[in-house]
């Protein structure tokens, strides 16, 4: 839900607006009266606005409503904020940033100035025209005016944060939240699967009218680009990559997937709340060993991978994946870089693991493994299977610890999502011996504790419940753990087993 409304925190509340904004009884209006009468917990200055971009209302009545700030007419990154009610009465409120805001909003550098130092970071020829955006930065640093710059190319797409007097690089990331395929593999398909497909004159299309729409597009530099799947006897591919409508076929079974274990887990109807269908395109580029998600076209990129190491990447945990990155980009909005950005990768993770659970598909059988599926030398069922990522041992990559600790955020995000990747995996399974598709779970605490997991069905409603619910645009792992025991506060009772179990697991891969 995005409510255009904003709230000036002003002194001088007698104005028609302010009288208007009284009389607003809805979640939206409630919320941004208890945001002016509780401002200081905001951080909030004269001159901040707040714009409503969701509202979650629980059974028994407890609303929570998302704010992104402006100040004077700029967006502030790290400003958002969660305000948590009931009936009128202020519960608490999410928020990550330290003070208010009191700068200048002239800046000293102009927007080309800003571009010039963005493209040297970039170091590649962009493609169309760069944009530039004047905010402010407030991201765990004294708030500094700042240009967000986007450059983009068929490699990468990135956000520059640039700071406007001194044309620093104050923070970057990638708006192509990836599933960072390193590794040697290759996609095991889901087998012969029931698609809904939508009938045209002469044959069908590969477009779900009962999923928001949602489609498959050729995504190839030649064939048909940029076409929906077209097919005269309604069945695609041939469980090989010689026909080029199999990963089609794979990737819209995989969106499918993802979106009935949001509907029938959270209640949620597709990647924006909305009911609206995100799109897939697939066969991207020419050996393309990656896939990734776009807020810009709402939808997802699969690439075909190497042909040596990598088949396309559409395997089903990679399909969710890609699709939960969406879903935080509607919610959160967990900055892509820091530990909020290792959270987004892991949150990722966890959903498109609990997409391949929902699934319980006996071609891809569920397990904690992250794109197994792809590497071509993997045998299905074998003990030593590669992956992208190992959400029981995350440091079986030799890259990502299992462990927090002060340097963490330092790290590319794929690797900084261990933590909380193993978090999850404890929660819901414990530390017990478990063996999935073949391999060996058995995982290790950072503090040698032993416990037994809650199960998968209530980790993942805590989870995503702090996703939606607790976590900001630059939540870190404490602020995770905080968020992940509230939320658990709320499904089960304060103080409740599974609150517990939160708080405990966390511990075991060191965050206290």
């Amino acid at each position: 839900m995005h409510l255009f409304t904003k709230l000036s925190l002003l002194a001088a509340l007698t104005t028609v607006a302010g009288d208007a904004l009284a009389l607003d009884n809805s979640p939206t209006g409630r919320a941004l009266g208890l945001l002016r009468s509780h401002g200081a917990l905001a951080s909030a200055s004269a001159h901040d606005g707040f714009l409503a971009r969701d509202v979650i209302v629980d059974a028994d009545g407890t609303e929570h409503v998302r704010f992104d700030r402006s100040y004077r007419g700029l967006p502030v990154i790290g400003g958002d904020v969660v305000v948590h009610s009931r009936q009128g009465r202020f519960r608490s409120m999410s928020v990550n940033q330290r003070q208010p805001l009191l700068l200048p909003v002239r800046p000293g550098r102009d927007a080309k100035s800003a571009i010039g130092a963005a493209g040297a970071a970039f170091g590649a020829r962009t493609d169309g025209t760069p944009e530039s955006t004047l905010v402010v930065y407030a991201r765990d640093i004294e708030p500094r005016l700042a240009w967000q710059v986007r450059l983009h190319n068929a490699q990468a797409d990135m956000t520059y944060v640039v700071d406007a007097q001194d044309r620093r690089i104050l923070d970057r990331w990638s708006n192509r939240e990836t599933a960072a395929v390193t590794g040697k593999a290759r996609t095991l398909y889901s087998g012969e699967v029931a698609l809904t497909t939508n009938s045209i004159t002469g044959g069908y299309e590969l477009r779900d009218p009962s999923r928001g729409g949602m489609r498959t597009i050729d995504g190839s530099n030649a064939r048909t680009s940029g076409q929906v799947y077209k097919d005269s006897d309604n069945t695609w591919g041939n469980h090989t990559i010689a026909d080029v409508a199999t990963a089609a076929a794979d990737a819209q079974y995989g969106a499918a997937v993802t979106w009935d274990y949001f509907r029938i887990a959270h209640g949620r109807l597709g990647i924006g709340g909305n009911g609206k269908g995100a799109y897939s395109r697939v066969h991207y580029g020419r050996g393309y060993s990656n896939a990734y998600w776009s807020d810009t076209c709402f939808c997802m990129t699969y690439g075909d991978g190497d042909g040596v190491h990598l088949s396309p990447l559409v395997a089903l945990d990679i399909t969710g994946h890609e699709m939960s990155h969406g879903v935080n980009s509607q919610t959160a909005n967990l900055i892509y870089s820091g530990e909020s950005g290792g959270l987004n990768e892991a949150n990722s993770d966890i959903l498109g693991t609990m997409v391949e659970f929902h699934a319980n598909n006996g071609k891809d059988t569920p397990d904690y493994l992250i794109g197994e599926e792809v590497f071509i030398d993997n045998v299905a069922g074998s003990a030593n299977q590669m992956a992208l990522r190992y959400m029981f041992k995350p440091i079986a990559d030799k890259r990502s610890p299992n462990c927090w600790s002060s340097g963490l955020g330092n790290l590319d995000v794929h690797y900084s999502s261990g933590v909380a990747n193993l978090f999850f995996y404890l929660l819901a399974e414990g530390t017990a011996a478990k063996t999935y598709s073949g391999v060996n779970h058995t995982p290790a605490t950072c503090n040698g504790s032993k416990f037994a997991g809650i199960g998968r069905a209530k980790a993942g409603k805590i989870w995503y419940r702090a996703l939606t619910v607790y976590f900001t645009s630059t939540t870190n792992y404490a602020g995770a753990r905080a968020g992940t025991i509230s939320a658990a506060n709320d499904l089960y009772g304060i103080g409740s087993v599974e609150a517990r179990a939160v708080a405990t697991a966390w511990s075991a891969v060191s965050v206290n």
